[in-house]
């Protein structure tokens, strides 16, 4: 009897296992646009999925009523019963808006899938000024030394990365880095980005991500902007210091199925708290159009328009503060300062080659230009006039990449592909390095030259899914050609040099329960060196490569709680400062960096969220002695979080602080930079289509420094030079109204 029990038992389990199938769908918002990156889970079979680029998906193992949960952030949770067609059709799925809630949640099985917490974070606390705009990475700091004129300054796991060196920073797949920048190698100005236009955040730590290439070491960090407005927007803010914005965001299209069209701009005006008003104004010019050619193939156009002039009070010596001579708001060369402008086209076409492939190609051309007056070292170089010098560039950016993301289902395991090859081509004119009086006179040209360097890559990445485990091998090659021509020589002269870098990845993800993902991350990256260097040095230490790994898991032991952690580690085969203000890259040798990461998301009620991120690093140069072998600037302990208060009936706000430790300011850590620990505040309330706000930077009036270095200096009169702290002041407490009308 027991054997005829076993036989039914045993054909009963086979007819279900033949008549699993691997379902197909779509995944689109109420807006007719794709959601990338939405869950799906079989209730009854716990096999999962989530969707690519086009909102594709498929998921396997699933029978003719099983139950499908498909999620995504910021919108409704829904189920979906499998119907017959739906076996034989592709599954369409519309998902609404609805106030957000960390229950709605999950983990995904992908490499990417920390880049989670962006997107909890934008839910809970929008994007809504320039400054604001990096730090949204977790663990990211930054420090702006002109008040939104120059690039922001950045640390990320032990990095001072400068303006760019060492994270690769694009937007919607565009280059935000300049490479043989006039100012500093991988200068990274993202001014000409409006905040409020930013739909997701995608960021990783360290060098694991074949998409990935140049300046992505420490990591990087990918800008998504919006393909359509739900509605238009009109705002005004006002502050102290004389600061004022007004912002535009118009929908063109409204109930089009097959278009989408919206044009946005901002104006920013702000003397600063200085003394020396800085007389600051940036115009934001955007315009977005998406056709669509069917369910999935689209056409995106993107062009916006930059431009920045600011005047600057520079970097302050601290003995002139502790003696009484200038405040901390004042200047000893109040004539500095500079202009910038961007010009953007980007065009992006998404090509469906079946339900499970899609071809992705992105067009784009920049034009920048850019020019920058500083003196960090006062008199020590010239005693008569000063040691202003004058940095210019006149650039242009075109570039080309073209991808195919593929899934294969090989038995009942996944195979997903991304591969793809790319270029991009800087020219860059009269990239110049001057000694100047004034911002009016020029005194000698110390550098002066056209640089054409080209990039030529591609890379191969597979995830092979094996049950709970994701393995991830890939790989990239970089292909450089660097040309100089020198106009500064008597006689025509050109320097070239080549150099490639392949740079393997080995990504692994073991997810034991729907709550819990383990990882252990591994891989090569590099940072390119500046062009006049390249030529001049016959290109050794061109393409230094860093070599990282990461052991990290994510937890939620409550459907309210998120928590992340990771332990890392990442050694720079050859580690850059570049010193602009003299036209020249020091090699400052092998450094190694180790540390720490740790955050936590929770939901205290359904409207009161908390966040909070804490990061230790231990970082040191190789080869130096002990005690002299600390990288300078570098942080070693940072921390940064805040409540959230949301209620749908329109009231919204929060209070943030960031946290960074004193830290060395040279080598020997004779020269210490402070720290600070400052904090924010906002509050919101929206009533029928109109929005009131307030929000207050440095709520309890700290007195800070922002950027700081060690710099020897001079000042007139006198007879030895000084090297001690120089500092950009942060901003005092300072508050802002805000206006905005949707219509």
């Amino acid at each position: 009897m027991k054997n005829i029990y076993l036989y039914i038992f045993t054909f009963l389990f086979s007819v279900a296992s033949i008549n699993a199938q691997t379902i197909q769908g779509i995944v689109k918002d109420d807006a007719n646009n794709p959601l990338s990156g939405a869950h799906i889970l079989n209730i009854s079979s716990s096999s999962h999925a989530h969707t690519n680029d086009a909102g594709y998906f498929q998921i396997e193992n699933t029978n003719l009523g099983d139950s499908l949960q498909i999620s995504f952030i910021g919108f409704e949770l829904i189920e979906v019963v499998v119907k017959k067609t739906d076996l034989e059709n592709p599954v369409q799925i519309v998902l609404k808006e609805d106030f957000f809630q960390l229950e709605q949640v999950n983990i995904v099985q992908s490499v990417s899938s920390l880049n989670q917490v962006a997107s909890i974070d934008l839910q809970t606390n929008p994007v809504t000024n320039a400054q604001e705009i990096l730090r949204r990475v977790p663990g990211l700091m930054i420090a702006q030394h002109a008040g939104g004129g120059k690039a922001e300054q950045i640390f990320l796991r032990g990095f001072d990365i400068d303006h760019g060196t060492d994270i690769q920073i694009t937007v919607d797949g565009m280059p935000v880095n300049m490479v043989s920048h006039a100012h500093g190698q991988g200068y990274a100005d993202l001014h000409f980005l409006i905040p409020e236009t930013i739909q997701e955040i995608d960021f990783g730590k360290g060098p694991y991500y074949a998409r990935q290439g140049n300046f992505n070491t420490a990591g990087y960090v990918n800008f998504e902007t919006k393909d359509a407005l739900k509605n238009s927007t009109i705002g005004f803010d006002y502050g102290q210091f004389n600061t004022s914005r007004l912002l535009g965001m118009f929908n063109l299209f409204e109930n089009n199925a097959q278009n989408d069209a919206y044009v946005a701009a901002a104006y920013t005006l702000t003397d600063g708290p200085f003394e020396s008003p800085q007389n600051f104004n940036r115009l934001n010019l955007m315009g977005k159009y998406t056709h669509r050619f069917n369910e999935n193939d689209r056409l995106s156009v993107q062009i916006s328009r930059f431009q920045s002039k600011w005047d600057a009070s520079g970097q302050i010596p601290q003995r002139l503060v502790d003696d009484g001579t200038i405040t901390r708001f004042g200047a000893v060369d109040d004539t500095e300062g500079g202009q910038t402008s961007r010009t953007n086209v980007n065009l992006t076409y998404v090509k469906s080659l079946g339900m499970n492939r899609l071809v992705k190609t992105r067009l784009f051309y920049s034009q920048y230009d850019f020019e920058l007056f500083s003196n960090f070292t006062f008199f020590l170089e010239d005693p008569v006039n000063g040691d202003q010098i004058r940095q210019f560039e006149d650039r242009a950016i075109y570039g080309l990449q073209s991808e195919i993301v593929d899934e294969l289902m090989i038995g009942n395991r996944r195979l997903g592909l991304n591969y793809g090859v790319g270029l991009r081509y800087d020219n860059v004119d009269d990239n110049e390095l001057s000694r100047t009086a004034n911002r009016k006179t020029t005194l000698e040209q110390l550098a002066l030259g056209d640089i054409d360097e080209t990039n030529l890559y591609g890379f191969l990445n597979a995830e092979l899914e094996l049950g709970d485990w994701l393995i991830n091998p890939a790989l990239r090659v970089d292909a450089f050609s660097f040309d100089y021509i020198d106009r500064l020589t008597t006689e025509y002269t050109s320097l070239s040099e080549d150099a490639i870098r392949l740079s393997p990845k080995l990504n692994i993800l073991y997810n034991p329960t729907r709550s819990l993902q383990l990882y252990l991350k591994s891989g090569l990256g590099f940072h390119s060196n500046d062009t006049r260097v390249v030529v001049r040095q016959g290109a050794e230490e061109t393409l230094p490569f860093a070599a990282g790994s990461d052991l990290g898991f994510i937890w939620k032991p409550s459907p309210r709680i998120w928590i992340n952690a990771a332990a890392w580690y990442l050694y720079l085969e050859q580690e850059f400062v570049y010193v602009g203000d003299a036209a020249v890259v020091e090699p400052s040798g092998e450094t190694q960096r180790m540390g720490i990461d740790f955050g936590v998301r929770l939901q205290l009620s359904r409207h009161l969220f908390f966040d909070g991120d804490i990061n230790y690093t231990y970082a040191r140069a190789i080869n130096e002695p002990e005690g002299e072998d600390f990288i300078p600037l570098a942080p070693d302990l940072t921390s940064m979080g805040g409540l959230t208060l949301k209620y749908p009936n329109g009231f919204s706000g929060g209070i943030r602080y960031r946290y960074i430790k004193d830290r060395p300011a040279n080598e020997d850590n004779s020269i210490v930079a402070l720290g600070y620990f400052i904090v924010d505040a906002n509050a919101n309330y929206t009533f029928n289509n109109l929005t009131l706000g307030v929000s207050i930077e440095n709520l309890f009036d700290e007195e800070w420094n922002e950027a700081q270095f060690a710099t020897e200096s001079r000042l007139r009169g006198e007879d030895e030079s000084v090297e001690e702290i120089h500092f950009t002041p942060g901003v005092p407490f300072f508050a802002r109204a805000s206006l905005r009308y949707n219509f």
